[in-house]
């Protein structure tokens, strides 16, 4: 045991008393400098520790990012998240271990610090100056005379009283040194010992969670090695592939053969000439597939079509050209100019061109089969071939709201996600990968909560719905006897379904078996004049021919009815079933030319964003632009010169300028879409009073 101070000799106090208190005392202010230190230090490691976690937590996080580039792999994938949890718990283990040091050497030694040492320092005070009133009580006793009896008694009186009080203040010093001396010893090896069990458990938690780890540890060692297998494989196929193409175009020449798996038969850059300005050229990426011509001018763009059909166009070279290497594609509608980089090259986009038209004879409907979806609503793009305005969010909960659509229109599960916007329906996801391999020609397909969505195919979609095509195109299923596949049916027993109510029509009432002798195309004609939504699908599952024109209507067709009557929803019901938006009439008029002369604002607005040609000119030799001048349509006026200007602005921007439409113009064209949809009311705004003028000049 450790030597404490007697309480004895601190009575007598004694010079070796002393000595040993002032030895004690030094060891004392030793401690408290080295229990300052300690929890000085201890703070330091713990808020070094706590920022190694914050570093750990974000590199971490930055690693999760970077291992999530191999989710392609689904067992590589899952043994980084075991990693990655096991690291994060790591992280927690780590906290936790701060924490218990902190409660381990701060908390528990600054209740040393703060409980015992001011205290004793206090006492000391009052027991220094008590030991120096008593050394001076006795001085003072030593030096009274022996003749002044009164002196001599009151010294001795003060010494007695002093010496008391001294040894009072000593009792009370020694017992409470002697207490820190005691209780320093418990706190500081307590402390101590909670500091190793922190570290203990920390270290035993850690190895019970790299132990759990460790068959992940040997799965991930099997794929590595596999990879490592594969890697060196890969590497060796693409040194001969890299030799084999070095060695095949050593000439030069670019390459135009088509990617393996793509539809194109040629692809490659050419230069287009601008329809406005005939010395601007653009240097675009083009492709011939499914006898469509195919362009893009810069990366971020999609590809727009050029000409649809290739077999209504005719080209030739041009060979009286200033540029060399130039040919020419015409159709009734358009006229492009593209260049070639060689003679070669040109020489390969002519045989392209004729090859495609050929192999479209021998297999017409093929093209359309392979169309892509991202082109499904009409597969035109924007106002004068570029993308149109942004479109608007998912529209999951207002298609939902049609009568039907809560549940797949084709098997009858609840919550369907996707939608076939030309027939207006709600689908699974099984049913809708099913309309997909239809063909767009039949079903566009599209999903309600991923793709963006317009307000009038929502609208469609609402006033359409399940129940209404339903009617229309299972009318006849209890005459054959047809039973409906449901939800849980198989997949072949769904397909044959969809195939025999939308591609037979199988089910389809027509006309002449309700008795009545009707001719499906006029029928939509005069449904589309009426804007009657359920009428114009009646008819298309009759068969109607969505492009007809009648002779007896000035050779218009659906479409042009629609623009004339004023319905927005039926023009873009005809656009999304491949309604011709730019087929004119006997008069040389359109369906925008139409709209534009009955001063329909919204048609207006759909038929330029769906691609309308606006520089068509009519017999009387005006284009739409002049009819709505003349007509006193401003906001019609407002639109088309919106149009002409974005196209200018594009033209000008050439090859490199910014892709997309102007953001003002889209601005524009996002407020009329919106205006016409929710509130068509606004767009009715006076017309210029010319009649008012003439009054006034009378």
């Amino acid at each position: 045991m450790e030597s404490l101070l007697d309480f004895e000799d601190s009575v007598r106090d004694s010079p070796d008393f002393r000595r040993k208190l002032r030895l004690f005392e030094a060891d004392v202010y030793e401690l408290e400098t080295h229990l300052d230190q300690v929890m000085h230090l201890c703070s330091k490691m713990v808020e070094a520790g706590q920022a190694y976690n914050a570093a750990n937590q974000l590199f971490l996080s930055s690693l999760t990012k970077l291992c999530s580039y191999q989710e392609q792999h689904a067992v590589l994938t899952t043994c980084l998240n075991q990693f990655n949890q096991g690291l994060r718990e790591m992280i927690s283990f780590h906290t936790m271990l701060f924490d218990q040091m902190q409660r381990a050497i701060n908390h528990q030694l600054s209740n040393l610090c703060t409980q015992f040492l001011p205290q004793l320092a206090e006492t000391r005070k009052d027991y220094v100056r008590i030991r120096e009133d008593l050394e001076m009580a006795a001085v003072k006793n030593a030096q009274v005379s022996r003749h002044k009896a009164g002196d001599a008694e009151r010294s001795s009186h003060l010494l007695i009283a002093t010496r008391k009080c001294f040894q009072h203040f000593s009792l009370d010093y020694c017992l409470q040194l002697n207490s820190f001396k005691t209780q320093q010893r418990l706190d500081i090896l307590n402390s101590v010992f909670s500091f190793i069990h922190a570290q203990v458990t920390f270290f035993h938690q850690g190895s019970d969670l790299l132990r759990d780890l460790e068959p992940t540890m040997k799965t991930m060692a099997a794929q590595l090695s596999q990879l490592s297998t594969e890697n060196s494989a890969k590497r060796k196929e693409l040194e001969n592939t890299h030799l084999l193409v070095q060695q095949r175009d050593a000439s030069g020449e670019p390459s135009v053969s088509p990617q393996p798996g793509s539809s194109s038969i040629i692809q490659g850059y050419l230069f287009k000439r601008s329809r406005r300005k005939s010395k601007t050229w653009k240097r675009c990426w083009f492709s011939i597939g499914n006898n469509q011509l195919l362009y893009r001018k810069s990366q971020e763009d999609e590809d727009l079509v050029l000409f649809e059909d290739l077999r209504l166009c005719a080209f030739k070279p041009l060979e009286k050209m200033e540029r060399r290497f130039c040919f020419q594609l015409l159709s009734v509608q358009k006229c492009c100019i593209l260049q070639a980089d060689s003679e070669h090259l040109k020489q390969s986009w002519l045989g392209a061109l004729q090859g495609s038209i050929d192999l479209a004879y021998r297999d017409k409907p093929q093209h359309q089969q392979k169309e892509m979806l991202s082109t499904s609503s009409s597969g035109r793009g924007g106002a004068f071939g570029g993308p149109g305005p942004p479109q608007r969010p998912p529209g999951s909960s207002l298609a939902l709201r049609g009568s039907g659509n809560q549940v797949c229109c084709d098997c009858g599960e609840e919550e369907p996600q996707w939608a076939s916007i030309n027939l207006g329906i709600t689908l699974c996801i099984e049913c809708s990968g099913i309309h997909r391999s239809l063909g767009v020609h039949l079903s566009k397909v599209r999903s309600l909560t991923l793709d963006s969505w317009e307000a009038e195919q929502l609208k469609l979609l609402s006033i359409l719905g399940n129940d209404v095509i339903n009617e229309i195109y299972e009318a006849r299923c209890l005459e054959e006897g047809r039973a409906k596949p449901r939800a849980h049916s198989r997949r072949a027993e769904k397909e044959l379904w969809i195939r025999q109510k939308y591609v037979d029509k199988r089910f389809v009432r027509s006309g002449a078996s309700e008795g009545q002798d009707r001719d499906p195309g006029l029928c939509l004609y005069r449904a589309a004049l009426a804007g009657d939504l359920v009428a114009m699908a009646a008819a298309l599952a009759q068969g109607a021919e969505v492009n007809r024109s009648f002779s007896g209507e000035e050779g218009r067709t659906a479409l042009i009815a629609a623009a004339v009557g004023g319905s927005l929803l039926a023009c873009e019901f005809l656009l999304l079933n491949s309604a011709n938006i730019n087929h004119r009439d006997l008069r040389g008029r359109g369906a925008l030319h139409a709209a534009c002369s009955a001063g329909h604002t919204g048609q207006v607005c759909l038929l330029l964003k769906r691609g309308a040609n606006q520089y068509a000119a009519d017999e009387r030799g005006q284009d739409p632009l002049a009819i709505a001048m003349e007509t006193a349509h401003a906001d019609i006026v407002t639109l088309l010169r919106m149009a002409r200007m974005n196209e200018e602005m594009k033209d000008s921007e050439g090859a490199f300028g910014a892709a997309g439409d102007d953001q003002t113009f889209q601005d524009i064209f996002r407020d009329f879409s919106d205006m016409a949809s929710h509130d068509p009311e606004k767009l009715r705004r006076h017309h210029l009073d010319r009649v008012g003028d003439e009054d006034e000049r009378k």
